[in-house]
């Protein structure tokens, strides 16, 4: 197995926890389509809960001969980005980019560089924000047989000092996952664990610890079962009592739906539930 990016060493048990549960927004709507001269377009759509629709679009250019691509993106909220990206260009396992965003509204700028380097036992990725501070972001993960460690650290090159720090440990097998996270200068403590019991099954929890605000470890399960090769649900409730449920169905080739809410139940007298949609269209 490849080793994961630094925020991905969770990667499995958090998407099971959080993705693909559509109560999140009030609705959501996803178009893709791909053009023969390698030309992907996106356009998504959302309302939240608070009446609130934002929306974006992107165009995408992937010449993989060359290991370039190049994305373009412009939302409702009138900003602007491109992405450039080389792959394997400058050297086998390096991906660089460079983001470039404009705010018409304030004139405002800004210009990011990204490097990512992977090897068979190694993955590390550096950020720099050129614009602000400038700053600089830096994970690095390292892999035997299965063992992770990693470890990520920012700073501020304007004030001269390390703005924060996080480390992790992970074990990856085929069907099975666990990692331990400390963010927030060590202070964030998570512990994760994820399980692809069958084709049709997977499990997996998380445990969360705020040495600075809680004594309380904050609990949260799910579940997803796949009812056909068309169609799943899952379902997750935390310690605090908030329930979640989704369905998910392909309609037909490249037309997918989901439906979902969330319950609290400990106040189910109250208004306090959510109900969201999502349709996905892919050509």
């Amino acid at each position: 197995m490849s080793v994961p990016a630094f925020a991905d060493i969770a990667k499995s048990a958090n998407d099971l926890l959080n993705k693909d549960f559509y109560h999140l927004s009030a609705g959501t709507l996803e178009v893709k389509s791909n053009t023969p001269n390698n030309v992907a377009f996106k356009v998504t759509g959302k309302s939240s809960h608070d009446q609130v629709t934002s929306g974006a679009i992107e165009g995408k250019y992937t010449d993989k001969p060359l290991g370039l691509t190049l994305t373009q993106s412009w939302n409702t909220a009138n900003a602007l980005e491109s992405k450039l990206e080389l792959n394997d260009s400058l050297a086998k396992g390096l991906k660089a980019e460079g983001i470039f965003s404009f705010l018409p509204a304030s004139s405002a700028r800004g210009a990011k560089f990204n490097l990512h380097f992977k090897q068979p036992n190694f993955h590390g990725r550096a950020f720099f924000d050129l614009l602000k501070g400038p700053t600089a972001n830096i994970d690095a993960v390292v892999g035997h047989e299965g063992f992770l460690a990693g470890a990520s650290a920012g700073y501020d090159v304007a004030k001269g000092a390390v703005t924060s720090y996080s480390a992790a440990v992970g074990y990856a097998a085929p069907t099975y996952s666990a990692a331990v996270t400390a963010s927030d200068q060590l202070s964030l403590f998570a512990a994760s664990y994820y399980h692809k019991v069958n084709s049709q099954v997977e499990a997996g929890a998380k445990a969360t610890w705020n040495s600075k605000t809680s004594n309380t470890v904050g609990l949260e399960v799910a579940s997803k079962y796949r009812l056909d090769p068309l169609s799943f649900v899952k379902a997750k409730i935390n310690d605090r009592g908030v329930a979640a449920v989704a369905y998910n169905v392909c309609l037909r080739p490249g037309v997918f739906f989901g439906i979902g809410a969330s319950f609290d139940t400990q106040k189910l007298d109250q208004a306090s539930h959510k109900v969201g949609t999502s349709f996905t269209f892919e050509s």
